[in-house]
């Protein structure tokens, strides 16, 4: 059994993919995606539970004496449900489990046929992919749960942007007509 997985098709939220971002001021720098896995990926979502155990297990192996707790932390979040500081997940998490994975190393980024994506437009918050993560056990002064690194994504194919927008050459093909500044004076006349 392995803690690292490989998902099925997820939406990726909050992209800070190619340029890693602090979550609050002076925290660490880290490369990061929350994952929007459907609740109907039954397969993505069993190999997280095996996962998950394999973490515990390799914890509790690694730090003979130490006990986790009952009631062990887990940043997998039911997105029809409350975030865990009590605000409500966005609309583009019903019907998913939410979980935000990160990495102090950025990951590999990959196209679908596998080549090298290297281009920070072409994947946003809200295209399409698969994701490789890794299960683990934190045990940070006292407080204890299971979270996963991030590895690897695989861009499948866009999706609508989930905030902001994404500009394409076809966006300039509107038909209006430029007209030139003749004299130089930066008006039309």
């Amino acid at each position: 059994m392995a803690t690292q997985i490989t998902t099925g098709k997820v939406r990726f939220s909050y992209c800070n993919l190619f340029t890693p971002r602090a979550a609050q001021a002076g925290a660490q720098e880290k490369y990061s995606v929350t994952l929007l896995i459907p609740k109907s990926d039954k397969a993505t979502l069993q190999k997280i539970k095996a996962a998950a155990e394999e973490a515990k297990t390799n914890y509790l192996t690694k730090n003979a004496g130490k006990k986790l707790p009952k009631d062990l932390k887990f940043s997998l979040h039911d997105g029809d449900g409350e975030r865990p500081n009590g605000g409500d997940f966005g609309p583009e998490c019903k019907g998913c489990y939410v979980i935000t994975v990160s990495s102090n190393n950025k990951p590999v980024i990959v196209h679908a046929d596998k080549t090298p994506l290297t281009d920070p437009q072409e994947l946003w918050s809200g295209c399409y992919g698969r994701a490789v993560i890794n299960f683990y056990v934190y045990d940070t002064n006292g407080n204890k749960g299971i979270t996963a690194g991030l590895n690897g994504i695989m861009k499948l194919y866009d999706g609508e942007p989930l905030s902001g927008g994404v500009v394409t050459d076809s966006d300039w093909d509107d038909g209006w007509e430029d007209d030139e500044d003749d004299d130089g004076d930066g008006l039309l006349d």
